[in-house]
């Protein structure tokens, strides 16, 4: 296949949603954009693959509440581009302790962000849905109608197959390497495995649980981004009761912030089955991974027993996936300039933390806006810099924590 020359606008390394996102935003915007990626497009090797991911704007942090509803917009109008659906909507229940200072948090920053929400006890919630969730006598629910599913494999395609018809070149199997300043004319050489070299006005890096390896070669820059693997489990639901527990019926998405921190979707991608999983997992090297044997199941059971009142068959999962987080010790994005000697002509968007696919509508505009004008719209960014982890090695206090 042949390609017009080896100069780009704007060259973005990681294919996965974010990479993706960011390539359908520069090539939309009339950039010459390359997406690069280092296994096959689509593969199941790191944090974009798979059948569900919670949406939701119930954020103990009140700055990422605007970035979800902004991205709920974005979602439909990718939608509307590639004329088929990536979300599929639900509300959002979080369940936790009435003095639970995680939810009380969350209570907070909808009222700030204006998001409207009811809070409930364990009877109004056992009525609110029908007897399907019963929550301890001291908990407390929180619904919202803000939350819903995205099909994460499909979502990534979307936005591929949108920054191709905007004009980008996709090129996949392609390590990259290296990033170089080009001292003579500006800009910047990407070099892969391969032995090609690619040069770029603008180079954005989104690698997910590589970047604190690319991030250490191109830039000597350590960033405290831990991958982790994660198990996702799907539990039977009992004969009679599978279309209870169906998207598109009032089912929610939910967080139960207990310990574990235990979160699901609605019966979606595989009928009769629902997500149950911990948010969590353990350390690991992206290239070296375990590949199990996944999170302790005795607390999912012992969850799924009481809290579905013996509807959904807690004796083990009936299937089960892994998939990668990309951690920072405050679980707070890394979104910024790489600097040095790149100054703004490289930018890294890192450290999603299991919690940032559904944002990445609005990630990848960020990363354009930052790769195109060295600014980002309407966002404020102080939360996501590098420099937080040198003032405080765990980055970002919290009070709810």
């Amino acid at each position: 296949m042949e390609y017009s020359g080896d100069e780009f606008d704007v060259i973005v390394v990681g294919a996965g949603v974010m990479g993706s996102s960011t390539a359908y935003q520069t090539a939309k915007r009339g950039q010459k954009t390359l997406l690069l990626e280092q296994f096959d497009f689509l593969h199941h090797r790191g944090s974009s693959h798979g059948e569900s991911r919670t949406i939701r704007a119930t954020y103990p942090e009140d700055y990422y509440t605007p970035l979800v509803l902004e991205s709920y917009k974005l979602w439909q109008q990718a939608e509307s581009e590639i004329g088929y659906n990536v979300y599929f909507k639900a509300n959002q229940l979080d369940m936790a302790l009435a003095n639970d200072k995680f939810l009380l948090a969350i209570v907070e920053s909808c009222r700030k962000n204006s998001v409207a929400f009811s809070v409930m006890n364990r009877d109004q919630l056992h009525q609110e849905f029908s007897g399907r969730v019963m929550i301890p006598e001291d908990w407390v629910g929180v619904v919202t109608e803000h939350g819903g599913v995205i099909k994460p494999t499909k979502a990534v395609s979307m936005f591929q197959t949108l920054a191709l018809q905007n004009g980008a070149v996709l090129r996949d199997n392609m390590e990259v390497k290296g990033v170089e300043r080009d001292g003579v004319r500006g800009g910047v050489w990407v070099s892969t495995a391969k032995g090609e070299r690619f040069w770029g006005k603008k180079c954005v890096v989104t690698v997910g649980a590589w970047t604190t390896k690319l991030v250490k070669t191109v830039g000597g820059i350590e960033l405290p981004i831990q991958p982790l693997e994660t198990t996702v489990c799907y539990w039977r639901i009992k004969e009679g009761h599978e279309g209870a527990f169906a998207i598109g019926g009032d089912f929610p998405t939910f967080a139960s912030y207990g310990n574990p921190y235990i979160y699901g979707t609605p019966s979606l991608e595989y009928p009769g089955l629902i997500k149950v999983a911990v948010h969590g997992g353990y350390p690991c090297d992206p290239d070296k991974r375990p590949w199990g044997p996944g999170n302790p199941l005795a607390p999912l059971k012992e969850w799924i027993e009481g809290m579905f009142s013996g509807v959904v068959d807690s004796g083990g999962p009936v299937a089960t996936q892994l998939c990668m987080y990309s951690m920072t010790p405050d679980e707070d994005f890394v979104i910024d300039f790489l600097g040095g000697e790149f100054g703004k002509d490289v930018v890294v968007g890192g450290g999603f933390s299991g919690h940032g696919f559904k944002m990445s509508p609005v990630v990848g505009r960020i990363l354009a806006d930052l790769a195109l004008t060295g600014e980002a719209e309407g966002v404020e960014l102080k939360h996501f810099r590098m420099a937080r982890f040198q003032q405080n090695p765990k980055g970002n206090a919290k009070d709810f924590l």
